[in-house]
């Protein structure tokens, strides 16, 4: 091979690894596993049964924790369905999907005066924090 194709062949290669490093820099980072809809709601779920459900908290005495993680439809959800009663409407619906998850909380106790303490609680619980 003569000399000047092989530093052509050099200075092509030297070239696309500076192009294909290039377009690396500009890709966004995968999102994190923990912000994906199962996780998060994994950690919603564990939070809210030892603080509303096992504490006895006054608010949830009449309910019970109904989780439903393993969803088809890439939708895992908590309920809260009366505790009498658990084939019954759910009072509250906590659902997550996607990579980064949305979160959705809706329901009749959502808009009582419990509803803003859910909220609040569920959003710190989703983010990773901890305690009640």
């Amino acid at each position: 091979m003569p000399f000047y194709t092989r530093s052509l062949t050099l200075v092509f290669l030297a070239a696309a690894g500076t192009m294909l490093t290039a377009c690396q820099a500009d890709r966004k980072p995968a999102p994190s596993p923990n912000n994906a809809a199962l996780p998060m709601m994994e950690r919603v779920a564990l939070a809210a049964n030892a603080c509303w459900f096992k504490s006895g908290d006054t608010a949830f005495k009449p309910y019970r924790l109904a989780p439903e993680l393993n969803s088809f439809s890439g939708r895992p959800r908590i309920l809260a369905v009366p505790r009498n009663s658990p084939e019954s409407r759910p009072v509250l619906v906590v659902q997550a999907e996607g990579n980064p998850a949305k979160l959705d909380a809706f329901g009749p106790i959502m808009a009582g005066e419990t509803g803003e303490r859910i909220k609040r609680d569920v959003l710190r619980w989703a983010g990773g924090g901890k305690g009640c």
